[in-house]
Formats: C-alpha cells, sequence, structure tokens
C-alpha cells in the first residue's frame, strides 16, 4: 500500500515539474514484451521514461538502475525496489571470462573436422552430401544466455527478459554530456541475439538533464518529454558495430521529431 501511494505522489511530482510527454511517434503504446533503449543523460531519465509510460506499461516494465547510486541510501534502495520495480546493474563488475574449454573439447572438435572430411570424400565420390550436422552453427539463443556467467553485468537483465518483463536500458553505459549520444556499448547486442522475439524500441529523452544537473539535488522545473521511435531488430547475420551504431541512429533521429 506504501508503494502504492509513493507511486501515485511521484507520478504527479514528476508530472507537474517535467509535463513528462510521452510522444509514440512510431509505435503505439502495446503490451508486448520490449527493450525500450534511450539515451542517457541524467539518473533522473530512468523516472521519466517510467512516468512517460501508461499504468498498463509501468507495470510490466522495468528501468535498469544503477546499483552503486540508486543504493546508496535505504530510501533510494526503497524506492527503486518497491516503486520502480527496477533491475540493478553493478556498473563496477568486469564481465568474466569464458571458462576454459574442458578437456573433451577438441577431442569434439576433431571428431566433427573427421567427419566433415569423411562426408566431403564421399560427395566427391558421388555419393550424398555433406552431412549438415559437421557444418558450422551460430549457437542459439537459449545457448547464448546458458553460457552467460551468472557474475556479467547483463545477467540480471537476461533475468527479467526470462521471466517475461520489458526492460529500459540505456546502450552509451554512462550519461552524455553532448548532444548526441555516446557510441553504445555491446549489452543491446547481446540482448538482441538473446531475445530475438523482444521488441526493440528506440526513445529520446528531451530535455531531463537540466531538471537535475549533474551534481545538482533540487530538481528545476523544465517541460520534458519521451519521443519512443519504431521498432528496429537485429538483421540475420548483422555484426556487433553495424548494428549498434544503427541503433544509435534511431534514438538520434527521434530528437527532430
Amino acid at each position: 500500500m506504501l508503494a502504492k501511494l509513493m507511486s501515485v505522489l511521484l507520478l504527479g511530482i514528476v508530472r507537474f515539474l517535467t509535463g513528462s510527454q510521452a510522444r509514440w511517434y512510431g509505435c503505439p503504446p502495446k503490451a508486448e514484451q520490449r527493450i525500450y533503449f534511450a539515451n542517457h543523460q541524467s539518473h533522473a531519465d530512468m523516472v521519466l521514461i517510467w512516468a512517460a509510460l501508461p499504468e498498463e506499461l509501468r507495470s510490466i516494465t522495468r528501468p535498469i538502475a544503477a546499483k552503486d547510486y540508486w543504493t546508496k541510501t535505504p530510501f533510494r534502495q526503497w524506492i527503486t525496489t518497491a516503486v520502480f520495480n527496477a533491475v540493478y546493474v553493478d556498473r563496477q563488475t568486469t564481465p568474466a571470462r569464458p571458462a576454459a574449454p574442458v578437456a573433451t573439447e577438441p577431442v569434439g572438435v576433431l571428431a566433427a573436422l573427421a567427419t566433415a572430411s569423411a562426408d566431403a570424400d564421399t560427395a566427391m565420390a558421388g555419393g550424398p552430401d555433406p552431412s549438415p550436422e559437421a557444418l558450422p552453427r551460430a549457437p542459439t539463443p537459449e545457448e547464448l544466455r546458458a553460457a552467460l556467467p551468472e557474475s556479467d553485468p547483463l545477467a540480471p537483465l537476461v533475468r527479467a527478459l526470462e521471466s517475461g518483463d520489458s526492460i529500459v536500458i540505456f546502450p552509451e553505459g554512462t550519461r552524455g554530456h553532448g548532444d548526441e549520444p555516446q557510441p553504445f556499448k555491446s549489452g543491446l547486442f547481446k540482448l538482441a541475439q538473446m531475445f530475438p522475439q523482444v521488441v526493440l524500441v528506440p526513445a529520446w529523452i528531451n530535455n531531463v538533464q537540466r531538471v537535475m544537473p549533474k551534481g545538482e539535488v533540487v530538481p528545476v522545473p523544465i517541460l520534458c518529454s519521451v519521443t519512443f521511435g519504431a521498432p528496429i531488430q537485429l538483421e540475420p547475420g548483422e555484426e556487433r558495430r553495424p548494428f549498434l551504431d544503427r541503433a544509435r541512429r534511431a534514438v538520434i533521429a527521434l530528437r527532430e521529431v
């Protein structure tokens, strides 16, 4: 009950200070599983997107929150947990290195190569085509998720998506200070690989950095908005950097809408 009252109070405050205008330019507000990815200029970004979403989407959408900042005081931790239902991300964690291959792995590789060679010899002799099993293949989304170490910073986001929630992420990884987002880090690409069925929605947050400038604790009333664009998807065979650059351009394009 207390969390519900705080949610209503906070929603009123945020909308009074910022207007919290949601502009659905490229897609409608729809109760489907989504990854919203946006520019990042303030700790208030998370709050503004939360307030801009309609109630039926707020209840199924979890913003990410920097663990070192949002757990610094008991009140911050309570509000991000009880009100925002945020996913904590540890910005200090270094992704774990992949485990060393087990002793049986080289044997399996050699066996696969031997099978492929034998199949090729058979095909050259006029026999059947090489077995598809002998050809290399990309790992499945399920295999990618299973291989992710629990210590990886993406692990909490993966668990949230596996439970059916939508999430809000900031692919820059840290707050920017210019007119355009910094280059996107690889997290969005990895999540798109692991969850190809989840809709990727770009968003542009406007003016929020003026409401709560870095280092300030008293917000200033400024009209803000969140513009949601047309969904994108990871194309078959698309490499990491081209995809991330394309996702970044999709966010920047919403600035002029």
